[in-house]
């Protein structure tokens, strides 16, 4: 860990001292609460004073953010710190399931960078992705394998993580579903919920479990998912649901589920939302579970839904957001309230641990664009109080970057700016039809998309030209990427808003007498849609390349077909406006008003 951040940063490498010759570092062991250190820093050197191989492994990750580049080698600031983590478990959960998916060499930079700010639990979410040799049907075509895993857990012990495999075992598994073999245990026809009334679902996952258990045979926790159960009762239950309840019947599952998992040794986790409807079922279940507890608005306070749970008798964990779901770059305005409100109501209320999400609903969002918040709610999840956020925003760019530049905390206090201007998820928006009637109703009145603009495009400047970062270099790739992604969102509705007015104002003068006038009319809006086009165009490699980056194959073209799509769109627009001003004006003097001229 140290040599890593050292190399990027010039600052010469570690070495272990030979036999009889003075150390600069000193090591000991000494009773104390888990996870604990003492560092120390003066002129005769650093002693690390821990209780434990985890306190002494994040005295070196504090002490490997303390040192600078000095002509002479490195400095260290002489310093005392007595530190020890608020909250036991400190997780973060990565949605590998919905769209990207870490190619192996990004899985272990991921666990690395979370060691290295004292987080010490990884548990990718899973549908469909692992690739069961029992099962090889659903899982992508590069889906997770056996020894991959198994690899991944030996991985992250060496960086004092815990693996933790994180495996829907209920709903949410409709690519299982959706092949022939598996369609029988669909409680809808191919639908994402297996159903309690075929034994074929509860075959299959025991079959999952079983085989991720052999890869990572040693988990503190294993996470059974189950949550959003919508569709239990409502077809192949069905006659079940009536007879013994809906919320008993998912309790069987639950139960059933739990106790398989217990059996390998692991605490089963799982999301509180189906059981936090069903308080009163909380009697029915193993108090060995661990309800991981996921709420992901900026609320007041989360106290409730943490009593509702600690009333069960339950053990939990918090389970903020880093807000990057349907995002082009995570809702800092929302996720940092959620952190800052979430983890520091857990930890008055000494829940176990935080559950970090982050959530891939829309296929194509990045891991890349997730450090910003992950990192504080890591940062918020050690420290004992809650952490301020201008602090962590002058301190972001040295720790991660390994830079003195605070334009990078610019940089990402104008990405929020421009986010803040919608009223919507930002990539939800961005793939809308500026063209459509109502694109400019709802939620997109009122923006002020020159305003959302200019915050973009101050965060280009400075990533566009600015040397390339010593540490996470990429990063700022994708927060590039991200602001550029928000400037063509405000351009794409601007472009639409012009087009129509150049062409309405030529149509105005079509009478034979300002020809100039229409033919430059038409024209610009012509070439409008082909400035339309080429900005798609000019997205798609960044895209690609910040997606080779992280993610393997299987999804990236679907990705990339998007922006063709929307290149291809502006191209047949731009034809359009081409045959209305040749065969329309030109040949026949008339020019059709323009919600008609995109009509075949």
């Amino acid at each position: 860990m140290l040599d890593e951040r050292f190399r990027a940063l010039g600052i010469p490498l570690v070495r272990q001292a030979a036999p009889n010759e003075p150390a600069n570092v000193r090591v000991r062991i000494e009773p104390g609460p888990e996870q604990s250190y003492r560092l120390s820093v003066g002129s005769g050197g650093v002693e690390i004073r821990a209780t434990d191989a985890d306190g002494a492994f994040y005295a070196f990750a504090t002490l490997s953010q303390l040192a600078r580049k000095s002509r002479d080698g490195s400095v260290f600031p002489c310093v005392d710190v007595d530190d020890a983590p608020a909250m036991s478990r400190r997780i973060l959960s990565d949605d590998v399931s919905r769209g990207p998916l870490p190619t192996m060499r990004y899985f272990k930079e991921r666990i690395r960078t979370i060691a290295a700010f004292k987080m010490n639990g990884y548990s990718p979410y899973m549908e469909h992705v692992f690739l069961d040799p029992k099962h090889p049907l659903p899982a992508p075509l590069d889906g997770i394998t056996q020894k991959e895993l198994a690899e991944l857990d030996a991985y992250a012990r060496r960086f004092h993580v815990a693996f933790i495999p994180d495996q829907q075992t209920f709903a949410h598994m409709h690519n299982t579903l959706r092949w022939e073999r598996y369609a029988p245990a669909a409680e809808l026809p191919h639908g994402y919920l297996l159903s309690p009334a075929d034994p074929l679902g509860q075959r299959y996952v025991r079959d999952v479990i079983a085989d991720e258990f052999a890869a990572v045979p040693h988990p503190p926790f294993f996470h059974i998912g189950s949550d959003e159960p919508l569709d239990l009762g409502r077809g192949l239950s069905k006659t079940l649901a009536e007879r013994e309840g809906e919320g008993p019947l998912y309790v069987r599952h639950v139960v059933d589920t739990a106790k398989y998992v217990e059996k390998f040794g692991a605490r089963p986790l799982i999301w509180d939302d189906a059981l936090s409807r069903h308080p009163e079922l909380f009697t029915m279940l193993p108090q060995s579970l661990v309800f991981v507890n996921w709420h992901y608005g900026a609320e007041k306070t989360f106290m409730p839904y943490i009593k509702r749970i600690a009333d069960g008798g339950f053990e939990q964990m918090v389970a903020p957001s880093v807000g990057n779901t349907d995002e082009l770059f995570p809702d800092l305005n929302v996720s940092l309230a959620n952190i800052n409100r979430f983890v520091s109501d857990g930890k008055a209320a000494h829940v176990l641990g935080m559950f970090e999400t982050v959530w891939h609903d829309d296929g194509e969002t990045l891991f890349e664009a997730t450090w910003y918040p992950l990192l504080y709610g890591a940062a918020s999840a050690w420290e004992q109080h809650s952490v301020d956020r201008a602090r962590f925003a002058a301190d972001f760019p040295w720790t991660f970057f390994g830079v003195d530049d605070k334009r990078y905390s610019d940089d990402i206090a104008d990405l929020a700016a421009a986010r803040g201007f919608l009223h919507a998820g930002s990539d939800r928006v961005f793939w809308r039809d500026a063209f459509a009637p109502d694109f400019l109703t709802g939620e997109l009145a009122g923006v002020h998309f020159s305003a959302l603009r200019l915050a973009a495009e101050r965060a280009i400047e400075h990533l566009r030209t600015a040397a390339s970062a010593p540490m996470h270099a990429n990063a700022a790739k994708v927060m590039h990427l991200a602001a550029r992604r928000y400037d063509v969102l405000g351009r794409d509705a601007q472009i639409a808003e012009e087009t129509r007015e150049y062409y309405n104002d030529a149509r105005a003068l079509a009478d034979g007498k300002h020809d100039d006038i229409v033919y430059h009319g038409l024209f610009t809006a012509k070439y409008l849609l082909w400035e339309q086009r080429d900005m798609f165009l000019e997205l798609a490699p960044l895209v690609r390349s910040a997606w080779e980056y992280e993610d393997r194959p299987s999804h990236e073209l679907s990705v990339l077909e998007r922006y063709h799509m929307a290149a291809q769109r502006a191209i047949e627009r731009a034809d359009a406006i081409d045959r209305a001003t040749y065969e329309g004006y030109k040949d026949g003097n008339k020019l059709p008003p323009f919600d008609q001229v995109f009509q075949r």
